[in-house]
């Protein structure tokens, strides 16, 4: 287990794991940096659930969550799913919706019940299941917002939340509220900053943006928050580097 709560999501560094060796290295290069965690997404090779434990044992990270599948596959295949994340000793597994086409609120409440029941189908298997936003969830459907038929509709006892600071920003919500919205709900925060060029919004390292990060952080730990799951989807330098400065910013910030 990870001293640490900080972890870096590999799918910053997606372009850097097309082969075993280009894995293994960018394992080291994040190690090397100080993260003690990672969550698995869009690893460009596939590997054994043996074989990836060893890679990430080698460099003593922790595997706190994984994004590497889809809900259709992780509904179709809960088998499979949990004895991979038990071998690579992964409690954590986090979907989102773009494989539904969701269009009504109807749509969403469809989802948010199927949700449910694969969250709940997921438990007895030592997996816990949570959904990440992007910003299209704050589409309102009648007085709600996607998100907001997602958090009430679905069952508050299996299925948990991985919402994603950036995200809900860029969908005009505020990440503060929200967080205090889902307490006992979230347990796996995605971070990561916003900025601006001219009238346009550019994703950024953690603190080098505009995000509220002494009230997201506060709240984070009022709450309870288990992983800061430190991701940039597009950097603006190399992504190793977006990498440190999110990870000592962090640091500097008071999270360990």
């Amino acid at each position: 287990m990870a001293g640490s709560v900080i972890a870096a999501q590999m799918y910053t560094l997606r372009d850097f794991t097309k082969s075993r060796e280009d894995l293994e290295k960018t394992f080291k290069k994040v190690a090397d940096i100080g993260y003690e965690a990672v969550q698995l997404s869009a690893i460009g090779v596939e590997l054994p659930a043996a074989e990836m434990k060893a890679l990430l044992d080698k460099y003593g990270l922790t595997c706190c969550a994984t994004h590497h599948v889809g809900f259709n596959t992780l509904r179709d295949n809960p088998e499979q799913e949990a004895e991979y994340h038990r071998i690579i000793g992964c409690e954590w597994i986090a979907t989102g919706g773009w494989e539904k086409d969701l269009k009504t609120e109807q749509d969403w409440v469809g989802f948010a019940r199927e949700a449910s029941a694969a969250a709940q189908e997921l438990a007895p298997l030592g997996l816990h299941y949570g959904y990440h936003n992007h910003s299209h969830e704050f589409e309102k459907f009648g007085k709600r917002t996607a998100y907001e038929i997602l958090v009430e509709e679905s069952d508050p006892q299996y299925v948990t939340f991985e919402l994603d600071t950036y995200w809900v920003q860029h969908g005009g919500a505020s990440p503060v509220w929200w967080m205090k919205r889902l307490n006992g709900r979230l347990k796996l925060l995605h971070l990561k900053d916003m900025t601006m060029h001219g009238r346009e919004q550019f994703m950024a390292e953690i603190g080098e943006g505009n995000l509220d990060w002494e009230g997201i952080l506060a709240t984070a730990r009022e709450i309870g928050v288990q992983w800061y799951i430190v991701e940039q989807d597009t950097c603006e330098r190399d992504p190793f580097e977006s990498l440190e400065i999110s990870f000592n910013n962090l640091k500097k910030m008071g999270l360990e």
